[in-house]
């Protein structure tokens, strides 16, 4: 369908700040520029805690969001996009909190390395530990380690599932949901939706090939199921899936195959492509209405999970 009008009110926006795409700049002034973006609030939670806990590589910090429910209360494990080499918490701080009030759960926000200082497998050892910390120290913030789940936009959806393997794989924490929004599944550029929306849609081909170069240390991670979760040899026993696509993104159709490979393995899977949008409309959702309608299905596919 043509696309969205609010979309293209904020891909306009964006193209006239005239910034320089992420892939002509070193790593380093590509994030400082992110991080000057405006950032939109969210909605209010009861509490909001930023931590330090123990890493794989010294302390891990993780912001802690608690709405405005009784306890103890389900947890959701909240991985930020970036390619890997840009976000934080403060990136996904406003999905966070309405994540927390829509499920009413608690959303922990991890503050994984960033490539190329810390390329693979830094991100995923990192956030695999944080849902272990989190599963094994419920208590300490009112969660119920029985209710966890695990969800993220891009890199961070390729972290989320790339958890769950993991935790599959090492006889981890249970997990019993992944939302993986927009995820970003495999270093291939050579889609259909990759030759659709090579360029013009925020997310471009050159700066997520620029992307997978600054995060897999060569060329063989590309092999690594943790690198690459399609790459998995199995993706049977993986928690039932949530996967949600764009249609005016390149990883749109990385995302519809890794869901339609999770169905093929009986994960119970619901694939949902939101039309007329593009790249990061979830992150947008108090300007695209679409974005917020995709945060209510997560959170209705959370609570379902929940038992809540």
């Amino acid at each position: 369908m043509p696309l969205d009008p609010q979309q293209k009110a904020v891909l306009d926006a964006f193209t006239a700040l005239g910034n320089p795409r992420n892939e002509t700049l070193p790593a380093a002034v590509a994030r400082a520029n992110a991080a000057r973006r405006l950032l939109i609030p969210g909605p209010d939670v009861a509490k909001v805690e930023d931590r330090t806990i123990p890493g794989p590589d010294g302390g891990l910090p993780i912001r802690i969001f608690t709405p405005k429910e009784d306890g103890p209360l389900p947890i959701l494990m909240n991985f930020h996009g970036g390619g890997w080499v840009l976000g934080s918490v403060e990136a996904t701080d406003e999905v966070s909190r309405y994540l927390a009030n829509g499920a009413g759960c608690i959303v922990i926000s991890v503050e994984y390395r960033l490539a190329p200082e810390s390329k693979f497998p830094a991100a995923a050892d990192d956030c695999y530990v944080a849902t272990v910390w989190a599963s094994t120290n419920a208590a300490s913030f009112g969660g119920d380690a029985n209710r966890l789940a695990v969800t993220g936009g891009s890199a961070g959806g390729n972290l989320a599932t790339v958890v769950a393997l993991m935790a599959r794989d090492r006889n981890g924490p249970r997990i019993v949901q992944q939302t993986l929004v927009y995820p970003a599944i495999e270093p291939d550029f050579t889609t259909k939706s990759y030759e659709e929306n090579a360029e013009g849609y925020f997310l471009e081909r050159e700066t997520m090939k620029w992307y997978w170069d600054h995060y897999l240390r060569d060329s063989r991670d590309a092999a690594d199921p943790y690198a690459v979760p399609i790459r998995a040899a199995t993706l049977a026993g993986l928690p039932p899936a949530l996967v949600i696509t764009a249609e005016y993104d390149p990883l749109r159709d990385e995302g519809e195959t890794y869901a339609a490979a999770l169905s093929a393995a009986g994960v119970p899977t619901t694939c949902t492509r939101y039309d007329g949008v593009a790249h990061l409309f979830y992150q947008a959702p108090k300007q695209i209405d679409k974005g917020m309608e995709a945060i209510d299905e997560t959170t209705a596919a959370l609570r379902t999970a929940f038992g809540t």
